[in-house]
């Protein structure tokens, strides 16, 4: 039978987070949890992801948009876009048509179905995170840019999450 090692008792306060720390922490909670109840909401409400929904909300707003033009819109990877696209275009939510010079390029149309699911859905469109960071100031966002990137260094994250929507249903 092992008998069980007692803790270092300076170890264990070394794994303490310091108040300051401990502040910011919840100040994470908070943040991650109000997107996630937003998305929640949204799919509740509207029946698609948070995502879908702020693609569907910028093809209405641009009709005729191409998926190139989508993506940097939303700020993601083309292939993401692509991906939503597929999704909204099986749910009869998004018309694609192919131009009439380039057969390659997709115009996009919100359908009607679409239109009346936008009607109906929550918002913001763009979800809760983008619409707050649009209404801080330049100097704020400055200053949260490079804390948080001070953080993803020290997490040593991919950054390919970047441009990975909030909000994506999972493939």
């Amino acid at each position: 039978m092992h008998s069980r090692q007692r803790a270092d008792p300076a170890q264990a306060r070394a794994d303490e987070l310091s108040p300051a720390a401990a502040r910011v922490l919840r100040r994470f909670r908070v943040v991650f949890n109000e997107v996630k109840a937003h998305f929640r909401a949204v799919e509740k409400k509207a029946g698609i992801a948070g995502a879908q929904l702020w693609a569907l909300k910028v093809i209405r707003d641009r009709p005729g948009i191409g998926v190139s033009e989508l993506a940097r819109s939303m700020d993601i990877h083309q292939s993401t876009a692509s991906n939503l696209l597929k999704q909204l275009i099986a749910a009869d939510l998004v018309v694609a048509d192919r131009a009439h010079a380039d057969r390659r390029m997709l115009h996009l149309q919100v359908s009607a179905a679409g239109a009346r699911l936008l009607k109906k859905a929550p918002g913001p469109f763009t979800g809760v995170l983008p619409d707050a960071l649009s209404q801080l100031d330049a100097r704020t966002l400055a200053r949260l840019d490079r804390d948080l990137g001070a953080l993803i260094e020290l997490l040593g994250v991919n950054e390919k999450w970047a441009q990975v929507p909030m909000g994506q249903p999972d493939d």
